[in-house]
């Protein structure tokens, strides 16, 4: 199943997709993943973390026995100021779970079905390096990412579509590419852009005098030449061009396809807060659905920008409404349809943010904060998590975990436990060693478990 050597394309019987659907090593809880990754740092402590103690102690020095020698990424302040969270909480649902309410009024309905993890911790206080660690499980860029590894693993249920697509909603992230790369693996299992304004994918349009007779000629007499090629060689790259030019062929019809929202219903459009032509995060989650419908294995949404180092009062409730309404819609739309037991969603940064204000000024109000890896928040739902639960518990004023700390490595081999994958025993053979997501590290949470 997860031989590295099988990758090869043996003959002209093998065009089409190569990266067909794979055993998993054992009955799987999820199908498909969407991934909806906030980057830059979205503040647990203003959305998901209720700290009243934090509020009742705003402006005060945070004391040196919680700080225990933690260095922030920005904040110099040897006695930086603690700083309550300007918003309400509420309990929410029939789980009692705390969400600032008034900056998310959409999730705050949902809350039964999402699975919060209040104690996620990373090593990386710089963006790109965080992102890596996040979606690669290595600090530095070049290696697979999660989408890519489980492309590897398990394949696609689509034909004609890529089983690993990027969204890029309003930009890219810092680490760019290398939040979705193949790295050391074949080029087949890199994520592929879908992108939100004109053609979905770039070229797909045949030029004006090619019918898809033509193209289909072309095609196949390249990959005649490609399959002797990589036959002689044994190159992957070859194979892995072949399921490109014939997957390129296929997507000319179902991309479009799949990108025109006409078929939606007024009542679907309006849930995700979109009229379907305009580009906005609602309009990229009901794609996201329609692919997961359609088999794409992979989706992740990158929407940006939560570094909220200066006036977090003004900047954050921009960004929390501009994703509440088709966060929630989301996984409301997935659970009607009966697809939110197969799809699981996972929400979240790279890191999140300081209980402290930065920077420090005498109008405190108009501060922000800075980063925190030592414990910040990311929900999931469905896919075969508890729904209505939560992980792990922080101390009061959200800064260490006191119980059930997960690490990054933890939340990846617990993803890919989900989806049927041992991370230990999905690897790829490279340099002369096994590599896998989680490198030597990791271990499934049971308690995120259904």
């Amino acid at each position: 199943m997860f031989d590295s050597n099988s990758q090869a394309v043996a003959g002209a019987s093998s065009l089409g997709n190569p990266v067909v659907s794979k055993p998993p090593h054992f009955v799987p809880r999820a199908k498909n993943v969407i991934q909806l990754f906030m980057t830059g740092g979205p503040s647990h402590l203003d959305m998901f973390d209720y700290k009243p103690t934090l509020g009742e102690r705003d402006g005060q020095p945070l004391p040196d026995s919680v700080r225990r020698g933690v260095r922030f990424e920005q904040i110099r302040d040897a006695h930086p100021l603690l700083m309550g969270s300007r918003w309400k909480f509420r309990r929410c649902g029939q789980s009692g779970q705390w969400v600032a309410t008034e900056l998310l009024p959409h999730m705050s309905r949902v809350v039964d079905d999402l699975m919060f993890v209040r104690t996620v911790v990373t090593e990386e206080t710089v963006h790109p390096r965080a992102e890596y660690l996040l979606n690669t499980g290595h600090r530095v860029a070049g290696r697979p990412s999660l989408g890519a590894w489980l492309l590897y693993g398990l394949g696609s249920e689509s034909d004609n579509l890529p089983g690993y697509v990027v969204i890029n909603s309003n930009g890219p992230t810092q680490g760019k590419q290398g939040n979705y790369h193949n790295g050391f693996l074949p080029s087949t299992f890199h994520g592929i852009e879908l992108r939100s304004r004109g053609e979905p994918i770039l070229n797909i349009t045949n030029p004006r005098g090619v019918t898809a007779t033509d193209q289909r000629q072309v095609v196949d007499a390249i990959n005649k030449l490609n399959v002797l090629g990589q036959q002689r060689s044994g190159d992957p790259e070859i194979a892995a061009r072949i399921a490109a030019y014939e997957l390129a062929f296929l997507m000319q019809s179902a991309a479009p396809e799949l990108a025109n929202l006409a078929d939606e219903s007024p009542a679907t459009l309006a849930l995700y807060g979109t009229d379907g032509k305009s580009p906005s995060l609602g309009r990229d989650c009901l794609l996201a659905r329609r692919m997961v419908e359609r088999g794409v294995r992979f989706v992740q949404i990158h929407y940006r920008d939560w570094d909220h180092h200066e006036n977090i009062v003004r900047e954050h409730p921009i960004m929390c409404q501009a994703i509440d309404r088709a966060c929630a819609a989301l996984v409301h739309d997935l659970k009607q349809r009966g697809l939110l037991d197969e799809t699981l969603v996972i929400w979240g940064g790279e890191f999140g943010r300081t209980p402290v204000a930065q920077p420090q000024k005498e109008k405190i109000g108009q501060a922000g904060r800075d980063h925190h890896v030592n414990a910040f928040t990311m929900w999931l739902a469905g896919g075969g998590v508890k729904a209505g639960a939560s992980v792990g518990e922080t101390d009061e004023f959200g800064f260490h975990p006191v119980k059930d700390p997960v690490h990054v490595h933890d939340l990846q081999a617990t993803i890919l436990h989900l989806l049927g994958v041992d991370h230990e025993q999905l690897t790829y053979r490279y340099q002369g060693r096994d590599f896998r997501l989680t490198d030597v590290y990791g271990h499934v949470v049971e308690k995120m478990l259904a």
